[in-house]
């Protein structure tokens, strides 16, 4: 067993737990079943300390894959995390590393809402009221121009585009639960990403 202050894992469920005094607590499951040490970096051959984690058993590896991982499984979700500290390889990850009331990061990918309009991907407030001759524009951005000077649409106007998808980490979240047989770990309101989403979880 290897205690780290980094862990992988699978976005579950949101559910509600209960404090002593009965108020209703919001939290996240997440699922770390099989977080395991896979590699290691050293600064004599790559320049730097880290420690690389994996997640879950890969069925079908490539041959590549099944090469670079000779003797153990090939993960499906890897993370380097930089550290001095030392680990062997194959080690598991449990998540009796992280106590009730640990303030962690959480750090996932948000669910990817498709092509959206600047309305619901910026909030904006619409062009106005259907007066005036404009019968159908409510949701449209508007004038994108910036007149004669300089003559052209600024990099980073907000507009209409593809939302969701990124890369978001969440800071100061709360472990409210930690079941070492379920292996699982209950954290405090919502975080990025949909169900068994990869979740990173860091102290």
């Amino acid at each position: 067993m290897t205690y780290m202050n980094t862990i992988l894992g699978r976005k579950k469920e949101m559910t509600q737990l209960f404090d002593e005094a009965g108020t209703v607590i919001p939290v996240t499951l997440i699922q770390s079943q099989d977080c395991r040490v896979v590699g290691k970096k050293t600064k004599a051959k790559d320049g730097y300390n880290a420690i690389k984690i994996g997640l879950d058993k890969r069925r079908t590896p490539s041959m590549p894959e099944a090469g670079k991982y000779k003797g153990q499984q090939v993960p499906v979700f890897v993370r380097e995390v930089m550290t001095d500290e030392d680990a062997v390889i194959g080690s598991r990850i449990d998540v009796d590393s992280f106590q009730v009331g640990d303030k962690v990061s959480v750090t996932g990918i948000s669910k990817g809402k498709g092509f959206a309009g600047v309305v619901k991907r910026w909030h904006f407030h619409g062009t106005g009221n259907r007066t005036h001759g404009q019968s159908n524009k409510l949701r449209h951005p508007g004038s994108i121009g910036a007149g004669t000077t300089p003559g052209r649409v600024l990099k980073g106007k907000k507009m209409a585009g593809r939302m969701g998808g990124d890369k978001i980490t969440v800071k100061g979240v709360t472990v409210v639960m930690v079941d070492k047989e379920l292996h699982v770990i209950a954290l405090k309101g919502m975080v990025p990403g949909g169900r068994n989403a990869f979740i990173i979880i860091s102290k």
